[in-house]
């Protein structure tokens, strides 16, 4: 099971003092996992500025719910909006390798293109990310019937997942980062998932250009979690990202059949166009005649990166833009992560004066396994009451220089 500790403070989440001190490069990676690069102090082109954090209103929601946006920026200028709606990222803002800064996130303008249609961009995702098949899984011999909307299976956290909820949100400033802490309950029943769940999800931006996330979790019923985030990045700043080279240290993934439920098996990467273990451009292979490709139309497949659960940060993946210098680094937790080569975007959606054409962006998310409650051979994502649930995901921003 995964990092799911007895709980000992009684009934409140962990508070941000304690939930914060996270530092990416002091734990061992994994078996089999590359290691995790040692974390570079600044970006290229930066100069020294002052951590800030700013709050200002987003709209309203139909029911007259105020939403809030806030606005933090590390010392190097790497800036990040968020908002309270669904703890959506709407903007990040890195320098390339020269020091020109750009937006590398999809997203929208306003409030109301993200409540109307929204592909999950920038958002939490919960209370369980990617798919269960039909909607539906059992614990201790009660079926459990989620609401459908991918089809006949359930995606995401359902028709009102934890990307159209409101968050609570509460702001925090240390020496060498700024925050925000989101807090949410998710009542018994809802989208069909058994239990209260009290959720809080950290969003911590250092000067070490860094994205720190941690996820914590209670319930008072026997439940099943499976959270993450969904930014779709655009290294370049527009363009598609094909070119974005792309390496993750994960030799099997878990395929999938129609409607992209997993097998329950797991397959070698050796010799396929799933093999990232050395960095190559993201389109190189996304048109290659294999089963899986096609089922995805693309990538849109989990990378297994631990053989089982446990607490420890381990590189998850390396995304370099050659022609910008922006290096993403992806650290995590969690056993794997689902790589989306934005398959699904088609050029109907428009935001920050850019179409969302396909292949516009990529996701990598760190998360358990897909339909894990109905894949005995797959780690358990039951949560009992008791426990906490706990993961951490690590967004690290870099440049590399270009050829000239």
């Amino acid at each position: 099971m995964k990092i799911f500790k007895r709980w000992t403070p009684a009934p409140l989440l962990y508070s941000a003092c304690i939930c914060l001190q996270l530092t990416a490069c002091s734990p061992a990676p994994a078996p089999g996992n590359a290691a995790i690069p040692t974390p570079t102090a600044t970006l290229a082109g930066t100069t020294a500025m002052t951590l800030s954090i700013q709050h200002q209103s987003f709209g309203q929601l139909a029911d007259g719910r105020e939403v809030s946006l806030y606005k933090l920026t590390n010392a190097n200028g790497v800036a990040l909006d968020v908002t309270n709606y669904g703890g959506i990222i709407t903007r990040l803002v890195t320098p390339d390798a020269k020091g020109q800064f750009a937006d590398i996130v999809l997203g929208y303008d306003n409030l109301a293109q993200y409540v109307e249609n929204n592909p999950y961009f920038g958002a939490i995702i919960g209370r369980y990310g990617n798919r269960i098949a039909a909607g539906k899984f059992a614990l201790n011999g009660t079926t459990y019937q989620l609401a459908t909307n991918d089809g006949a299976n359930h995606l995401h956290g359902g028709v009102q997942g934890f990307d159209k909820k409101l968050w609570d949100a509460k702001t925090f400033q240390q020496q060498d980062a700024v925050g925000v802490v989101l807090s949410l309950v998710s009542p018994d029943g809802d989208q069909g998932y058994p239990g209260t769940l009290k959720v809080e999800v950290t969003y911590r931006l250092t000067n070490s250009n860094e994205l720190q996330m941690t996820f914590v979790a209670t319930t008072d019923k026997t439940t099943v979690v499976n959270l993450t985030q969904h930014s779709y990045f655009n290294l370049a700043g527009g363009g598609d990202i094909l070119s974005h080279e792309l390496m993750i240290p994960a030799d099997r993934i878990t395929p999938v059949g129609a409607g992209l439920i997993p097998t329950g098996e797991l397959q070698d990467v050796t010799g396929t166009p799933f093999d990232f273990r050395s960095a190559k451009a993201i389109g190189r292979d996304i048109a290659a005649e294999d089963a899986q490709l096609k089922l995805g139309l693309g990538y849109d497949h989990n990378f297994v990166l631990k053989n089982s659960p446990d607490s420890q940060l381990v590189f998850a993946g390396r995304v370099l833009e050659p022609n910008s210098g922006r290096v993403l680094e992806v650290l995590t937790d969690d056993i794997a992560v689902q790589f989306y080569s934005g398959n699904f975007l088609d050029g109907t959606l428009t935001g920050k004066g850019q179409t969302y054409r396909h292949r516009s962006g990529f996701c990598l998310e760190p998360q358990h396994f897909p339909d894990a409650p109905n894949q005995p051979g797959f780690a358990s994502t039951v949560l009992e009451p008791g426990q906490t649930y706990q993961s951490r995901i690590v967004y690290r921003f870099s440049t590399q220089a270009t050829k000239e």
